[in-house]
């Protein structure tokens, strides 16, 4: 039986709206699983940074839950260095607002290429039983060879010595630049300092080896055949551990650390 113009174009506008709902559903769902996904990748690197989770560990998300619940998160007002209680850290994205001229600024000009900062970061802590500062866990990016680096840097209590690094998303060469993910390279860092004595930026990647921590603080091996990233990584310390980064909230958490 033939059916009608009218049938053929009311079953056609039907399956297109059965169609857009299906589609605006799925995208939904996934985004949702896109957001858990990033959020529990973001754990995870700040748990292996901080020393809490071996790097390569499986963990569930429960397990990541649970570690992460020993750790602190806190806003840092980055102009003047103190803590402030404004908005939920768990939702904060710190790239959306660097975009946002309302709550960003222009960064001064410098190596790592970073030209906008958000006026409050986020930032980790963990405390011994006794509240005393044990690790704080730092948001870091810079430009390498192709593209930023976004990671996490991780100080003791006295806020100059590496507990460790980590790098979540970047553009560089795997096998060059790309060894930034490497356990092997990243174990070089816990125990260097990224300070020196009169607390300016020091630690540096340089070209070829460099000595232990215990007898050469200030220097970790670079990259083979990736000079370019090694040297962005160095210009991210200096630039983050700097007076536009997060210079003056180290200095407040010393300072906090002395009168304790």
């Amino acid at each position: 039986m033939r059916h009608s113009v009218l049938y053929t174009l009311v079953f056609s506008a039907l399956l297109c709206v059965a169609c857009a709902i299906l589609v605006s559903a799925s995208a939904v769902v996934l985004k949702d699983a896109q957001e858990a996904n990033k959020a529990l990748d973001r754990k995870l690197n700040v748990l292996e940074a901080a020393g809490l989770k071996a790097p390569g560990a499986d963990l569930s998300a429960a397990e990541v839950d649970r570690l992460f619940a020993a750790i602190d998160q806190v806003f840092v007002d980055l102009a003047t260095g103190e803590e402030v209680e404004d908005g939920d850290p768990e939702t904060y994205d710190q790239q959306k607002a660097k975009r946002d001229p309302a709550q960003s600024h222009l960064a001064p000009e410098n190596r790592s290429r970073v030209t906008r900062l958000p006026n409050r970061v986020v930032v980790y802590k963990i405390e011994n039983a006794a509240g005393r500062l044990e690790t704080v866990v730092l948001p870091i990016e810079g430009y390498g060879l192709w593209g930023t680096l976004y990671g996490f840097l991780a100080l003791a209590g006295d806020t100059s010595t590496v507990v460790g690094l980590t790098f979540h998303d970047h553009k560089e060469t795997p096998g060059l630049g790309g060894e930034v993910e490497n356990p092997r390279w990243k174990a070089l860092w816990p125990g260097r300092e990224v300070y020196d004595r009169e607390w300016r930026p020091a630690l540096q990647v340089v070209k070829g080896a460099a000595g232990p921590a215990a007898e050469d603080p200030y220097r970790v091996d670079g990259l083979s055949g990736a000079t370019i990233t090694s040297r962005g990584v160095t210009n991210m310390i200096d630039f983050w551990l700097g007076p536009e980064g997060y210079g003056p909230y180290l200095a407040n958490l010393r300072s906090e650390r002395s009168a304790a």
